[in-house]
């Protein structure tokens, strides 16, 4: 504990002062003893909060924060969290996943029992974690502590600087010179003070006194930093904010259009390219392989106008932007971005347009138009006959007890219940269900399930379902379907401006704090004797050279080095 007293100039002193407010003379007992001790400048011996005696709970969380010791704990232990987040994958870097379920089992398959216990301790969504957002805002805390208990009070100090100072604060500094001046002093003081400001010096003289300064604003380099880092950190807390950050996946395959999940936009892939280099430009250890030179989406971004959240009705599209997704060609619109990521070559059936026949007599009653993923209407008209979409199945299995059920939602085997009306059918309609991809397994099923629809009376076994002519001059006829599924990544980062202001803010004061020094030299005569003392954060031999050089000009001849306190202690 500071012993503080009135200082023997007058002033009266808070507690926790080290040097007088008024004449810097040592107030600290451990100062007070040993003599050749040099200043402690810091905060120019100023009382900050954190020494406040008798300190009250509101207190002691101040100085908890206030403490760099602490700050520097904070530090070492968020990154230490970080690290962690960086062993296995993220969730958020997983695409096409959204449940628990999922990302437990991606996490088990991938990596064992190790992944199965970084899931379970929540290390898979690291940077989200209630944990490491609290490390971030005690970070930020004690960077807002740290700067206001040391900047309010340096900043009383530096702006309140007296000109005379006592002759131990001078004698006590780290450059000190002491000898006898031959000239007058008042006209010797006026011309080192010329030579001084020769060198960007600001000098003030006051009483065969003087006060000699440099670049101080080198001094609040440290707080702009901080204030750089403050907006950083609040700009990534920001991201938690979900209209302020999205990253995300959204797989497309060609011709298909979905909603960007959490907003009013769709996007649609008009066409996927591929195109890969030729053997002529590829290393002779690459040629033969299929190396890809370019990848592309062309994409249509709709913005919903009506009917944006209404689950019965087909939203109002209006389309705003078009443009040819690349790696480094993003869609970009209103602060949203849309990335190139991978694509995976995958047959994927889009839509048919199927005949109604009857079977008996090969009659064809018309056509329509059915979508695989996303059917766009209950009910179709064909001809005189009306087919209702009674059921639908994306990827059609049976369960164990032989009921129908689909395994995911995408449509990797579709299978279509309708109900037929119309001349010569029963009342309650025929059921029939159809699926579109011609496999034995599809087969299988829409021959067994029709048959019981007939056993149960549903079913007379008139009507069927079919793509007529689906290859014509070896192409795809009455078929339309996708080679290629792309995966784009969805970005809004409201957060990255700041982001940046923050880092250029933090770099500025660290510029300031190391490229400048803020250099003072104090100067008193009495009678003949010169006592001069000056101090800088850092750069010792740059002020001692300046002090030699302005004696020098002055009519004293000095060595730099004489000038060291600590040489002149020994």
């Amino acid at each position: 504990m500071f012993q503080n007293t009135k200082c023997e100039c007058g002033h009266q002193n808070p507690i926790g002062t080290v040097l007088c407010e008024s004449c810097g003379k040592p107030l600290d007992e451990g100062l007070l003893k040993d003599e050749n001790a040099q200043l402690e400048m810091r905060y120019d011996g100023v009382a900050r909060r954190s020494q406040k005696a008798n300190p009250h709970v509101v207190d002691r969380i101040w100085n908890f924060f206030s403490s760099v010791k602490i700050a520097v704990y904070l530090i070492v232990i968020t990154l230490i969290g970080a690290s962690l987040g960086t062993i296995f994958q993220q969730e958020s870097t997983l695409i096409n996943m959204t449940e628990r379920s999922e990302f437990a089992a991606f996490y088990k398959e991938k990596y064992g029992t190790v992944g199965v216990i970084y899931h379970a301790l929540g290390l898979s969504r690291t940077y989200e974690s209630w944990w490491f957002i609290t490390l971030l805002v005690m970070i930020g805390t004690s960077l807002v502590v740290c700067s206001l208990d040391r900047v309010l009070p340096l900043y009383r100090a530096l702006s309140k600087q007296q000109i005379r100072k006592h002759l131990q604060f001078i004698t006590r500094q780290q450059v000190v010179y002491v000898g006898t001046l031959k000239d007058e002093p008042k006209e010797w003081v006026g011309r080192f003070g010329q030579e001084l400001k020769r060198k960007r010096y600001r000098v003030w003289q006051e009483n065969g006194a003087l006060l000699a300064e440099k670049n101080r604003f080198s001094r609040w380099g440290p707080y702009i930093n901080h204030i750089g880092l403050i907006i950083f950190l609040l700009a990534v807390l920001g991201r938690s904010i979900p209209s302020w950050h999205m990253d995300q996946y959204l797989s497309l395959y060609e011709g298909e259009t979905r909603q960007i999940p959490g907003t009013n936009y769709y996007l649609k892939s008009d066409k996927f390219t591929v195109d890969y280099y030729n053997d002529s430009e590829l290393a002779n250890n690459q040629k033969g392989t299929k190396v890809v030179k370019l990848y592309e989406t062309q994409a249509r971004l709709y913005e919903c106008t009506d009917a944006c959240d209404d689950p019965l009705a087909e939203p109002v599209l209006k389309e705003v932007m078009q443009h040819e997704i690349r790696v480094n060609s993003a869609l970009t619109y209103k602060g949203l971005s849309i990335y190139q990521n991978s694509y995976q070559e995958r047959v994927r059936l889009i839509s048919v347009h199927p005949t109604l026949l009857d079977v008996g007599t090969g009659e064809a009653f018309g056509t329509f138009d059915l979508l695989m993923d996303h059917p766009d209407r209950n009910q179709f008209q064909v001809g005189d006959y009306t087919l209702k979409l009674n059921d639908y199945y994306p990827d059609f299995s049976l369960d164990e007890q032989k009921r129908p059920m689909t395994k995911s939602r995408d449509p990797n085997n579709p299978a279509f219940v309708f109900r037929i009306f119309g001349p010569g059918v029963q009342s309650k309609g025929e059921i029939y269900i159809y699926f579109p991809l011609p496999n034995e397994k599809s087969k299988y099923y829409e021959q067994v399930l029709n048959e019981s629809f007939k056993i149960r009376g549903d079913n007379t076994g008139r009507f069927a379902v079919k793509v007529e002519n689906p290859i014509v001059d070896g192409k795809m006829n009455n078929i339309e379907y996708s080679e290629y599924t792309t995966y784009l990544n969805i970005r809004v980062d409201k957060a990255m401006p700041y982001i940046w202001v923050g880092a250029a803010i933090s770099m500025i004061g660290l510029i300031m704090g190391f490229y400048w020094q803020h250099r003072r030299i104090w100067l008193r005569v009495d009678g003949d004797k010169l006592s001069l003392g000056g101090h800088t954060n850092k750069n010792s031999f740059g002020l001692r050279a300046d002090v030699a050089w302005a004696l020098g000009r002055s009519g004293i001849e000095v060595s730099p080095k004489s000038l060291d306190n600590r040489r002149n202690s020994r």
